[in-house]
């Protein structure tokens, strides 16, 4: 108990920590032109979402990263445990999930754009090929590690391959899919603003290179830094959560 109530007030002590040394860059440089402060950037935000633009913007890309998350994570899952289930068909297809791992996330963005066109199925396909290969690889391993005590267990009480599944493997799994989601949730959104920066038009992405395009560096933080609440929101309401929930099984199995 001590610890979870101790771990928010060190988070946010360490949060207020950058933003007083931001505070202190911005004061050094002094011209923020080059790198406004924090208030500075308060009161953009605080523009742009007076305005309604903002929300819109950010609604549009936390759509986009809600969907693309959910469909690597879905399909990485489901590889992941085949390959770490099947050593045969993992030797076949490592080289493939190997080439897919390195593949620069620019180059099949831009691929994607070439081959279906500057379009929402493009920029999701994108995002999700991007990050399926890094799913895939910690569920496989997690995979490859379970008890098959347990797996002999579940077939002296013959149960389903559903029962099996949510009783003997997703249990087991829980940490991994944990850790994937973890490092997805903070991978993927970046991904997605690169999508939005080359071939978007209503978007955070979009918005950063409109900023960029016109040097207006207080925009480009604004926008940015409004992302990267929403996403500190999530990981704090759902990813962390989870986490815990995920190793709770193992503490238990321990004692």
């Amino acid at each position: 108990m001590t610890m979870r109530l101790r771990d928010p007030v060190t988070y946010g002590l360490s949060l207020a920590a950058l933003v007083l040394f931001w505070a202190g860059l911005a004061w050094l440089r002094g011209d923020p032109r080059i790198l406004p402060g924090p208030a500075e950037v308060a009161l953009r935000i605080w523009a742009e979402a007076a305005s309604g633009a903002l929300a819109g913007h950010v609604g549009a890309t936390l759509g986009r990263v809600a969907v693309a998350f959910g469909l690597a994570m879905a399909l990485g899952s489901a590889l992941g445990l085949a390959l770490g289930r099947m050593p045969r068909l993992d030797a076949l297809a490592d080289p493939w999930v190997t080439v897919f791992l390195n593949l620069p996330a620019l180059v099949v963005i831009v691929l994607c754009y070439l081959w279906i066109g500057l379009n929402e199925v493009a920029a999701i396909a994108a995002v999700t090929l991007n990050k399926t290969a890094m799913v895939l690889v910690t569920v496989r391993e997690g995979a490859r590690s379970l008890d098959p005590r347990l797996f002999e267990m579940a077939q002296i009480f013959r149960l389903s391959p559903v029962a099996r599944l949510r009783h003997v493997v997703l249990p087991q799994l829980a940490p991994f899919l944990a850790a994937a989601a973890r490092n997805g949730i903070a991978v993927i959104w970046k991904i997605v603003l690169v999508v939005e920066f080359l071939g978007r038009s209503d978007e955070v992405g979009f918005m950063i290179h409109l900023r960029f395009q016109l040097f207006d560096i207080a925009g480009v933080l604004a926008h940015s830094l409004a992302f990267v609440a929403v996403m500190l929101a999530v990981e704090a309401a759902l990813i962390r959560p989870a986490e815990r929930r995920a190793g709770a099984w193992r503490r238990r199995a321990e004692v």
